[in-house]
């Protein structure tokens, strides 16, 4: 076999290298998540108030960290859309959207309890506890229930 050589590193190494460091770095922001605090936030075009409000998004709302810029991250909701937020409007929360359209709320983990109400997509809320497949969550306005894992990111 020809190897050719790039530096005293053979190419395979090189490119293996590379490799793992994109994935590392990909691992390591994947990992961390966020929710918005405050009670409505504006997503931006950039890492700065001078930057255009691209939407809004309420209390609970769950990002995927992708990048930092001082007290600035540029995050990913659960569409693949992207933003800048400010880190002082976001915090260490487990937090969940729903996915689906007309998603049921209970009142106990289980599809026999009561539905207490029923959601639209893109509702946000925040993880009280987890029971199997079933999540305990609360709505920004108190509301709080059990949903089935499959209807929320």
């Amino acid at each position: 076999m020809i190897q050719k050589r790039f530096g005293s590193l053979s190419t395979i190494s090189v490119v293996l290298a590379v490799f793992y460091l994109a994935a590392a770095g990909t691992a390591a922001t994947a990992a961390e998540r966020v929710a918005v605090k405050s009670s409505i936030a504006n997503m931006r075009s950039g890492p700065g108030t001078n930057y255009e409000v691209l939407w809004q998004v309420e209390k609970y709302h769950p990002f995927l960290v992708k990048e930092k810029k001082g007290k600035w991250f540029k995050i990913q909701d659960f569409e693949g859309d992207m933003a800048w937020i400010h880190s002082s409007l976001l915090e260490k929360m487990e937090g969940v959207i729903t996915t689906k359209s007309k998603c049921n709320v209970r009142s106990e983990p289980n599809t026999d309890s009561r539905v207490l109400f029923t959601v639209e997509r893109g509702v946000p809320f925040k993880v009280i506890k987890r029971d199997g497949n079933w999540i305990r969550i609360e709505h920004a306005d108190g509301e709080k229930g059990w949903i089935y894992k499959t209807l929320v990111w």
